[in-house]
């Protein structure tokens, strides 16, 4: 819990003490070789007055590079925890209501970590003369820590991390999807990249065509066991195929096809760890023709076969 008072420090300007902290809710995931994260809601106390803040943390050791990571930090103000379910009841969700008599103000303290194997997925399409590229891959040999500025779309990430219904399978598939748009915000923000990232495609300076793109990617999410095809999803978004590709990597950074399959993968690796599924079960699931193709995929994106990660868990 070091870094849940180190964000409240800073957020806070000043120490948080132990017994000022009230644990309302916990939550933490964490695969091998890839990300974790945490997620701890703490009662706010009225006399508390800490900003909404973000950190960006670089670990790198050059002699020891299994040791090097990444991390991102949040404190974020302005939620409401129910105490009486571990979801909003229907009255807070559909009003959003502070004054519930079950809901309590939170301060919410989020930790997203992530290891060299899954960032260096993210750098192939970069520039080599890129300095997020260099960042991605480690190269950087100095380690450094950050203060992020919130912009309005990590924002509206974080807020859609700790307020989703989504359980079980469609909540990993939803969080492992939104974590990666957190930290493409993350990137943009630190490298000083502005906030609006639009101009190249001017179509998208309308707020209708924006949202198509944004409904593609959720059909994408929800079709992590059915491959859709870009005729089809263009289709279904109402909107032009080349228009829906360029706009779609404008908006979130990569292709259709890339953040597709990284999304399956990401998947097939919970799958296979945390629901200790064999790997014909999860070939099948995610729409695979033969058990080949998915081993094949699954260790171009992981380094790893899908027996490996098996064995490990083992």
């Amino acid at each position: 819990m070091a870094y849940s008072t180190d964000i409240l420090a800073i957020a806070h300007k000043q120490q948080v003490l132990a017994e000022d902290l009230e644990l309302l809710h916990h939550k933490e995931k964490q695969i091998p070789g890839t990300w974790s994260y945490q997620i701890q809601r703490y009662r706010r106390h009225s006399y508390w007055n800490a900003e909404d803040t973000g950190v960006f943390v670089y670990h790198v050791e050059p002699d020891q590079p299994e040791r090097n990571y990444m991390e991102l930090r949040f404190c974020v103000m302005g939620n409401g925890y129910c105490v009486e379910k571990e979801m909003d009841c229907d009255q807070c969700r559909m009003s959003r209501s502070m004054h519930c008599e079950h809901k309590t103000p939170t301060v919410d303290v989020l930790n997203f970590r992530f290891e060299p194997a899954h960032l260096s997925q993210f750098a192939k399409g970069m520039k080599a003369s890129d300095a997020t590229q260099d960042i991605m891959q480690f190269r950087t040999t100095s380690s450094f820590t950050r203060i992020l500025p919130l912009c309005g779309k990590m924002r509206t990430s974080i807020d859609s991390l700790l307020n989703h219904q989504y359980t079980d399978t469609f909540e990993n598939i939803f969080v492992n999807a939104q974590t990666q748009i957190l930290l493409l915000y993350s990137m943009e923000c630190m490298m000083g990249v502005k906030e609006e990232p639009m101009i190249a495609c001017k179509f998208l300076h309308n707020e209708a065509d924006r949202e198509k793109i944004t409904m593609a990617r959720e059909i994408l999410i929800e079709h992590i066991g059915d491959p859709i095809t870009i005729k089809e999803l263009s289709r279904k978004v109402a909107i032009n195929e080349c228009y829906l590709k360029k706009g779609f990597k404008e908006m979130f950074g990569t292709t259709i096809f890339d953040f597709y399959q990284n999304q399956r993968m990401e998947h097939a690796r919970y799958l296979l760890y945390e629901k200790g599924l064999s790997v014909s079960e999860v070939s099948a699931m995610l729409g695979y023709s033969s058990i080949s193709h998915f081993s094949t995929a699954f260790k171009k994106h992981t380094g790893i076969k899908p027996c490996e990660l098996l064995i490990r868990n083992g």
